[in-house]
């Protein structure tokens, strides 16, 4: 394929990738099948690979992320982002329409109402129909630009298609997390022994500062736009909101116009319990004078419009007794105290057990049994206690004292300096570690044994048939007939299922064995850069470290994981089992011979690649990648960060030493 023929390739399959993307998120629809967009990606990512130069910045691939950014610039904004002035009264909302009345001087006006989505908010830049920047609220004045994060979000369209575009226009919105999504990456963080994020919108807002665009596209956050600056001839905002909608943006369908407002209070109401049906989290309701011309009659105060406020919902709250308190072990020891309160109706559900975190939670609480609690749902998810009505505190109330020995197995329990957690040190004694670690190994993402269940996995421990993942692989017909209901039929598909995850890829099979604080994206790196678990056992702190989104955390639970002499025996048995500890080749097709001969070593953090983007793309087009600065290296790749050892040594051994734009430009051939 000649160069001209790529480039004509990847524009052509960047429009049609980018149609489909438009049908899928914007109009709930589909022509093609999962499998064959899938098939359309990476035929898109193949030809941006070995053709870098005809990247987009704005192609549909960067939706995956891979960019690492270490520092946001600060941008200043063209249109001051303001806040909105707030209020949780009728009262005071009528007041604020007496307001926009006088200030109008009586002529007639109408509202525009949108859900208070609870997010980050976001100002999104176009020039040209074209995605170029994205800028966070910051202080109002100034944010940071999170683009390569930004570009991520699907729902967020980078090239716009119509005739009535404006040359520049800004467009405002919300980026938020998905209940849903939220609720995953908890039960992802418990599976890797890290404490759940509280609420969804401070797990959004961090999200979007993240240095790896490829994080946060697997965390699937969302937008939803309102407001359109730089646009001209608009009269109104509800025209402004169709505007948006026609050129493909993603606009929530719950907005409304109204006539005054007793149709707002109407609407306000109306969405007051409805709200908790939708899939993000909501915490109030936004108010505008509809007409722009009205707006800007109305005109601000230093800190906000005087034509628009926002009414805020008060958090659903609930007061209950606590009946008692009790605690629960994870698969990593963790102990974690739960709140057993009388059962209580609260924001759509009834509440019965609240999550106390930890012992510092429950001291600051004060909490005695027996105790009048205050619930809410924090982020509406997850039930929390957030205070104790003291004077309904019963003569006979005795404080909560936290356990100071394992429910589970009686053993003294730690804690590690700087963390809040509790832990059991029993790793292999205590029976919810023990299971919890054989129910991590079998899931989805893990082993893949849809067989086994955790009912299941609880009575093979009942009758001392597994204390571990590789007993799973020493099982027989004559163990698994001893289990209640099981059959011949059964056994045979639990044995099935548990010879067939021999199968499972290397990172499939790291993240099962349940390292602290891998989880299934950091077992990915690990397998790709050391390629075999031996490789990977016998790592220094400091080659561990050198692993992208390795920090000391991890590197320091691998390192000290590989020598625990139980641990390794663990792993031993699982290779006599037949499981797979060594990356699959897979060697990227050779593309050109431009590279062909000469010799490379990457170091240090890029800007549009992370290293095994660049390796592949060094092998792609014929040139080897070394270990280690010798006599013998053509060339160091050298990206921000990289160690002045390293520099020193190229220098002296008279290495030439190059950027990535550098290696791009050896590959235009």
């Amino acid at each position: 394929m000649s160069h001209e023929q790529a480039r004509q390739e990847i524009e052509r399959l960047t429009e049609e990738i980018n149609y489909h993307n438009d049908l899928y998120y914007q109009k709930n629809t589909s022509e093609i099948s999962d499998e064959a967009f899938d098939k359309l990606m990476e035929r898109l990512m193949e030809l941006e690979n070995a053709y870098p130069q005809f990247r987009d910045v704005n192609s549909p691939t960067q939706r995956v992320g891979g960019t690492i950014t270490r520092e946001f610039p600060t941008v200043t904004h063209r249109y001051p982002m303001l806040s909105l002035g707030n209020t949780y009264s009728p009262a005071e909302l009528e007041e604020f329409d007496g307001r926009v009345s006088r200030g109008l001087d009586g002529d007639p006006y109408e509202y525009f109402c949108e859900l208070k989505f609870d997010g980050v908010s976001i100002s999104l830049h176009y020039e040209n129909k074209r995605f170029v920047r994205a800028v966070t609220r910051g202080d109002g004045v100034r944010g940071d630009d999170v683009s390569n994060n930004i570009r991520t979000i699907r729902t967020i369209p980078l090239v716009l298609k119509g005739d009535d575009l404006p040359d520049s226009f800004e467009v405002r919105g919300e980026v938020f997390m998905p209940k849903e999504v939220f609720l995953r990456i908890n039960k992802e963080r418990e599976d890797i022994g890290e404490e759940r994020y509280a609420n969804a919108r401070n797990t959004a807002a961090g999200t979007v500062k993240m240095q790896d665009s490829g994080e946060v596209a697997r965390r699937k956050l969302d937008c939803y736009v309102y407001s359109l600056l730089g646009a001209s001839g608009i009269r109104t905002h509800e025209e402004a909101i169709n505007r948006l909608e026609a050129w493909g943006f993603n606009v929530s369908p719950t907005y409304r116009k109204c006539a005054n407002i007793a149709e707002v209070l109407d609407y306000i109401r109306e969405w007051e319990h409805k709200r908790h049906e939708l899939p993000l989290e909501t915490d109030g309701v936004v108010i505008k004078v509809n007409n722009i011309e009205q707006q800007e009659h109305l005109g601000f105060t230093a800190k906000s419009p005087r034509w628009a406020i926002a009414y805020k919902y008060k958090a659903e709250s609930a007061s209950t007794r606590l009946n008692g308190v009790v605690y629960q072990v994870g698969r990593t020891g963790a102990v974690t105290p739960v709140a057993m309160l009388e059962p209580v109706f609260l924001a759509g559900t009834t509440v019965k057990r609240a999550s106390l975190h930890n012992a510092n939670e429950i001291a600051r609480l004060d909490l005695h049994i027996g105790d009048f609690v205050f619930v809410e749902k924090g982020g509406e998810i997850i039930p929390k206690i957030t205070g104790v009505d003291v004077e309904k505190r019963p003569d006979h109330a005795t404080p909560v004292r936290y356990i100071e020995r394992c429910p589970e197995c009686d053993t003294p329990l730690y804690r590690i300096e700087g963390e809040a957690a509790h832990y059991c040190p029993n790793v292999n004694g205590c029976p919810p570690q023990i299971k919890g670690r054989i129910e991590h190994f079998i899931q989805r993402k893990a082993m893949d044994i849809d067989s086994l269940g955790e009912k299941t996995i609880d009575q093979l421990y009942q009758l001392g048939l597994v204390r571990s993942p590789a007993d799973l692989y020493d099982l027989k017909y004559d163990d698994v007939s001893r289990l209640d209901k099981y059959k011949e039929k059964s056994i045979n598909n639990l044995l099935a299922g548990i010879d067939a995850s021999r199968k499972q890829p290397f990172e499939n099979v790291l993240f099962g064995i349940g390292i602290r604080y891998v989880g299934k994206t950091v077992a990915e790196k690990l397998a790709r850069h050391f390629h075999d678990i031996d490789t990977l056992a016998n790592s220094s702190l400091e080659t561990l470290l050198q692993v992208p989104e390795v920090g000391e955390k991890i590197a320091r639970s691998v390192y000290d994981f590989f020598r625990d002499p139980e641990n390794r025996r663990e792993v031993e048995r699982l290779k006599a089992a037949g499981l797979r500890f060594v990356c699959d080749d897979n060697t990227p097709e050779k593309v050109s011979d431009a590279l062909t001969g000469k010799s490379f070593v990457i170091s240090g953090v890029f800007q549009r690649y992370d290293r095994e983007q660049l390796k592949e793309l060094i092998i792609q087009h014929g040139g080897k990648i070394l270990s280690g600065v010798s006599g013998k290296l053509d060339y160091l790749v050298a990206g921000d960060n990289m160690g002045p050892a390293k520099r020193e040594k190229a220098e002296k051994l008279g290495v030439t030493i190059i950027s990535e734009d550098e290696l791009e430009k050896m590959l235009e051939v």
